[in-house]
């Protein structure tokens, strides 16, 4: 099995397939998907614990290679966000290589999981020569995830905040996945009051992104942060780590005023445990009749949204 950096020339995404989710890797310059070999197993095995089902891939390791089989050998290694947040070097196969891991997989699953494997690479050809596409396939997934059109707007606008943000750590020193997770840190705790890893916990969120699981208010919230962070770095020209820091803090600031203000006027929290996780006890979804109440108290004045790109989440 050979270890590949993931570099500039990847980025990452999140694929559904029967509500799993799959982490997956392009790589522009050989212009090819690696997808997770245990996200593809969960799939196949219809397995929702992911240690489960990293367990069986282990196994099946062991078994092909007694078997000499070429497959394992084609699989690579990268480093892709687990549900910890924390990167960790993952299995991951090109689609060739996976369809020749599917057959030693007795699944129901398998002849969809195949085509769904050779769809996708038609698909990123096509969002290649047309951009717009990947968008309204993901202004679609939150459609039929029950998300109102105002939230998908917002969720896609703070994306875009966030990704400018990003381009801006780029250009300027931080390069290191890690240091892209301190200051995303930095700058929630600061607007919010809490880290991303508190605020996913108040949710009840374990392996699920927490900007997928915001109001309309936390997004507009992050955004606000991560726009102010940007204008202020740019404005006293940050650079490294210790400057981009300065700077998320005085972005976060910025939010955080703001959101007590509102917090004062309104007597009514932003930050809470709703989400749009199914009902369970001590947590509250967020539904139409909350919705509602979030655009009439003046929330929906700002925008948000689109999923993150890798090592540059939230």
């Amino acid at each position: 099995m050979n270890r590949i950096k993931s570099g500039e020339k990847m980025s990452m995404e999140i694929a559904l397939f029967d509500n799993f989710k799959i982490r997956r890797l392009y790589d522009e310059k050989q212009e090819k998907w690696y997808f997770s070999i245990t996200d593809i197993l969960q799939v196949l095995l219809q397995q929702p614990d992911y240690q489960t089902a990293r367990k069986y891939w282990n196994k099946l390791k062991q078994r092909l290679r007694a078997e000499g089989s070429q497959s394992v050998t084609n699989c690579h290694r990268l480093k892709l966000e687990a549900a910890d947040g924390k990167k960790y070097l993952t299995d991951v196969a090109d689609p060739e290589t996976l369809l020749r891991l599917i057959q030693s997989v007795p699944s129901p699953k398998a002849e969809p999981v195949k085509l769904w494997l050779a769809r996708v690479g038609y698909e990123r050809l096509q969002d290649m020569t047309d951009p717009a596409r990947s968008v309204n396939r993901a202004r679609e997934y939150w459609q039929q995830h029950g998300r109102s059109e105002k939230w998908i707007q917002q969720r896609m606008m703070g994306q875009e905040t966030r990704n400018k943000l990003t381009d801006y750590w780029k250009n300027h020193d931080i390069k290191d996945e890690s240091e892209y997770a301190i200051l995303t840190n930095i700058i929630h705790k600061e607007w919010s009051g809490v880290s991303v890893q508190k605020h996913k916990q108040i949710k009840g969120l374990k392996t699920q992104n927490l900007r997928d699981h915001m109001s309309e208010a936390e997004l507009i919230f992050t955004a606000l942060a991560e726009l102010s962070t940007r204008q202020f770095a740019e404005s006293v020209e940050a650079i490294g780590m210790k400057e981009n820091a300065d700077a998320g803090k005085n972005g976060g600031g910025i939010a955080r005023r703001a959101r007590k203000d509102l917090e004062d006027k309104t007597g009514r929290k932003v930050v809470t445990s709703e989400s749009f996780l199914p009902a369970a006890p001590g947590w509250k979804a967020i539904g139409k009749k909350e919705r509602m109440k979030e655009s009439e108290s003046g929330w929906a004045g700002l925008k948000d949204g689109q999923d993150e790109r890798k090592g540059k989440t939230g």
